[in-house]
């Protein structure tokens, strides 16, 4: 299970990430969305697109920026639509689960 966790609460919980030049990027659905609000700052990728920046507050500490997303990215960063990164001081960790292997053709 992979976990980001900041100011010692688990803000995203899930068997699996999408990997990303470093990054997890976790689904939308395993981002506790309480702790985020959207920021007005926003950042280009030449390849995957503009990203939306969120901050994030636990326990009455703010942490600007700290979280991100691609809601409408460049066809080659399609799988990570809407998916949400962390840094500035968030503490990603667990193990990824492996993907299901495909049956049939």
């Amino acid at each position: 299970m992979m976990r980001a966790i900041w100011n010692g609460v688990v803000i995203a919980e899930t068997p699996r990430t999408k990997r990303v030049e470093g990054n997890h990027y976790f689904p939308p659905e395993s981002v506790k969305r309480e702790y985020l609000a959207d920021s007005p700052t926003r950042t280009l990728c030449f390849w995957k697109g503009m990203a939306r920046c969120c901050t994030l507050t636990v326990g009455g500490e703010s942490r600007p920026d700290a979280a991100w997303y691609y809601p409408r990215p460049s066809p080659l960063a399609r799988r990570i639509k809407t998916h949400v990164a962390f840094g500035s001081g968030v503490t990603v960790e667990g193990t990824r689960e492996q993907a299901e292997p495909r049956v049939g053709g």
